[in-house]
């Protein structure tokens, strides 16, 4: 029987690579975005709202037993605390710390009746040291690994897990929407600035949104069945500095 996968923000980047492997690994897999997905099963959601989220995941877990919840949508923002407004500070944390709240919360009735569940959430290699300008952003990251070490104790005895994953750099469409931003406010050249990014990674390229899905599915597995509250770094050496 094939098991079930909740995603949210699964329609582009990472998000999309996991819903591809996860299904070509036989999981019925639900994505809960805003934008319409090119595969798996669509359900439009803003992740800012609980009761949205809450009875989405209740509707799903009627017909099948949740397996496994991967929290990855998120937005980016680039600023320092200066020049964070108040409203771009909640932004933020709507949707990548509240929205993989509700989330959690949603599918742990599920989880909890069969005594089994993989809770993965999305954090960064921000939730491991700070960069320039991503004061609000960073500061969801962390929250996210904390998220998952809490819950990881909380549930233990319900056998499920809850993992962190942290990639660095990956090319995705999040990333090149932030390199693009910071070339029109600097003035700098977009592909000079994409060779500098490859060479801060000590593997010397940027990592792709494949390799951050087969750590997903791992941790899904149960192969990683031992790993529970732990934070699993994909940066290609650059938190190792």
């Amino acid at each position: 029987m094939k098991k079930t996968c909740v995603i949210t923000g699964g329609s582009s980047g990472i998000g999309l690579s996991i819903m591809q492997l996860f299904l070509a690994n036989d999981y019925q897999v639900f994505n809960l975005d805003l934008c319409p997905s090119s595969c798996g099963e669509f359900k439009e959601c803003d992740v800012t709202n609980g009761e949205q989220v809450t009875k989405i995941i209740a509707d799903i877990a009627k017909t099948q037993a949740i397996d496994v919840l991967i929290s990855n949508a998120g937005i980016h923002y680039s600023a320092n605390i200066e020049n964070t407004s108040e409203a771009d500070f909640e932004r933020v944390f709507n949707i990548n710390v509240k929205g993989a709240f509700a989330a959690i919360k949603a599918v742990l009735p599920s989880m909890k009746q069969q005594q089994n569940g993989a809770i993965i959430l999305m954090a960064s290699d921000q939730a491991l040291v700070a960069k320039h300008n991503s004061f609000a952003y960073n500061l969801s990251k962390a929250a996210l690994a904390s998220m998952a070490k809490t819950t990881a104790l909380d549930y233990a005895q319900d056998n499920i897990r809850a993992n962190a994953i942290c990639p660095g750099t990956i090319e995705t469409p999040l990333y090149h929407q932030a390199i693009n931003n910071y070339c029109e406010k600097s003035g700098a050249n977009a592909e000079e600035v994409h060779q500098e990014e490859a060479k801060l990674q000590p593997l010397g390229r940027l990592g792709q949104p494949e390799e951050v899905a087969e750590l997903a599915l791992f941790l899904a597995s149960n192969k990683a069945k031992f790993i529970t509250g732990s934070l699993q770094v994909i940066d290609g050496g650059y938190t190792a500095q």
